[in-house]
């Protein structure tokens, strides 16, 4: 059997008391051996891997690497883990498929997944030795950015003594059957701005918001988030990483292939031919997650265009259903003024090699660090660092 990329999709097996674990090279491949996925948070959807895998498969450095993790004794699924092997420099890391574009990562998981911390251990341990064997041998496995919860259950991955805080955390709003009362937890300053910011935005009569459905006008209104998103990464002077092709190719496999069925969402914002602001999300049943957003800049600044997309959003799809609102990563001042509640994310890291351990030891330092930081803010300040 061989990948798309040419690549042998050889199952590496290792064993333990419990778990068995088969590393495949192709995400198809591992998704037909699951049968049904239920993505624990809507990054962990088969479209966005499908997007994902197939923008990615010929990015240097990167081969996918999946990890199918079942009951030994009567082959139940246990959990499917997208991961990747990427080079890095000296040293090969083992990751989720991610490269900072899923903002949750996460196993998928399936009826004989640990719920407890010894079976969790065993179920590590049976990775671990599956990675080590491995032809194209890893050195270090980092996996970042998980949610202790996944759809109601455990992540077994928290059970582990190795977890600890991740620097990241998510933000979620839960509105509730009631929109307009939720409406009225804000703030006063922020109900009333939004409230103006609408009637100023409308007084131009070809003023409208809009979620798209068809393919190609979302796929238009995505090539507008681009050049918008662009341009002011760019007089910020901020590293932006989205213009890259790779990256690009990815948002546009997710679009061209989600929006037609409801998984992926793209309103927007407009007068006439003009696009005003833009916003991608996903959806699964009752959540939401934004991904990108984007505006025209200092011409429509007396609206507020970014707040001003985002709240209709979410009044059009608490319409339809949708009663958690997830802001994802990064802790900026128009999320909390949207009342957000932090959700906390863990990280883990282990050597596979020599070569990975120190790594892996930075890691650990780190992760220990952020479950003591009274701590880690003495430290800081004894080196002259920022809080």
């Amino acid at each position: 059997m061989t990948t798309s990329a040419g690549l042998p999709a050889a199952r590496l097996t290792g064993r333990a008391a419990q778990f068995r674990v088969e590393l495949l090279r192709d995400w198809q491949q591992a998704a037909a051996r699951w049968n049904d996925i239920g993505p624990s948070t809507p990054f962990q959807h088969p479209q966005w891997y499908d997007a994902w895998y197939r923008a990615f498969a010929g990015a240097e450095g990167v081969a996918p690497l999946i990890a199918v993790v079942t009951d030994a004794s009567t082959g139940e699924p246990a959990a499917l883990l997208p991961l990747i092997r990427r080079q890095q420099e000296k040293i090969a890391a083992i990751e989720f498929a991610d490269l900072n574009l899923t903002d949750y990562n996460a196993p998928i998981l399936g009826s004989a997944a640990p719920r407890d911390a010894k079976a969790a251990r065993a179920l590590w341990r049976s990775l671990l030795s599956a990675l080590r064997r491995m032809q194209d041998a890893a050195d270090l496995i980092r996996l970042r950015k998980m949610p202790n919860d996944l759809g109601g259950k455990p992540n077994p991955l928290a059970f582990l003594d190795a977890a600890g805080a991740c620097v990241l955390n998510g933000n979620l709003v839960t509105t509730g059957e009631d929109y307009d009362a939720w409406r009225y937890t804000l703030e006063k300053t922020q109900r009333k701005e939004l409230e103006r910011s609408w009637r100023v935005f409308t007084r131009d009569p070809a003023a409208s918001f809009a979620i798209v459905t068809d393919t190609n006008e979302a796929l238009r209104i995505l090539s507008t988030t681009e050049v918008q998103q662009g341009a002011r990464m760019q007089s910020l002077g901020v590293n932006y990483i989205l213009d890259d092709e790779a990256c690009a190719a990815f948002y546009r496999n997710l679009v061209r292939d989600g929006v037609g069925t409801g998984y992926a969402l793209v309103s927007a914002l407009t007068v006439g031919e003009e696009v005003v602001a833009t916003l991608l999300g996903i959806r699964t049943g009752s959540r939401y997650v934004m991904v990108r957003i984007s505006n025209a800049g200092e011409k429509w600044s007396n609206c507020s265009p970014g707040r001003l997309i985002i709240e209709r959003t979410m009044a059009a799809l608490h319409r339809d259903g949708v009663r958690e609102f997830d802001f994802s990563v990064g802790n900026y001042d128009y999320k909390r003024r949207f009342g957000v509640m932090q959700l906390p994310l863990i990280d883990i890291s282990a050597a596979l090699s020599w070569r990975g351990w120190p790594f892996a030891l930075r890691d650990r330092a780190v992760l220990a660090l952020r479950n003591h930081p009274q701590l880690d803010a003495r430290l800081r300040r004894a080196f002259g660092k920022p809080l």
